[in-house]
């Protein structure tokens, strides 16, 4: 349904630490993607499929906390609504891989949100030559 929060993601300079303190003190599972430096949360550690966010390298410029993910049924079409009112993308559209598409924005107050749109088929494309 869009307008619902799918996951959030937690960011840190050291993530492994990160991961093993948020297993120690909430007892959510971390299961580290293969390939990637990036942790999946799961609150219930016990269904692997109720996954409840990630955990990764802190991006360069963004600030410290948590992000909230909310699913839309489109990317583009809601960052050009967000953009006519005010809004304005921190993180372009990007792909997860065989899972969604998803852009950070930030609302007119500079309040930052991620937005999600589930897509099995999604991938980065390649990077001009």
């Amino acid at each position: 349904m869009p307008g619902q929060r799918t996951h959030f993601e937690i960011y840190g300079d050291d993530p492994k630490s990160l991961a093993a303190f948020y297993a120690t003190l909430f007892g959510w599972g971390m299961e580290k993607v293969e390939g990637l430096d990036y942790w999946r949360i799961l609150a219930d550690p016990t269904d692997p499929d109720q996954v409840a966010g990630g955990l990764t390298y802190r991006p360069r410029n963004d600030p410290k906390g948590w992000l909230q993910f909310l699913d839309v049924e489109s990317v583009d079409a809601s960052i050009a609504a967000a953009e006519q009112m005010g809004a304005t993308v921190v993180r372009p559209k990007t792909a997860i891989p065989r899972t969604a598409w998803v852009a950070v924005l930030a609302d007119p107050a500079g309040n930052m949100f991620a937005i999600w749109e589930p897509d099995p088929t999604a991938f980065p494309m390649p990077e001009p030559d």
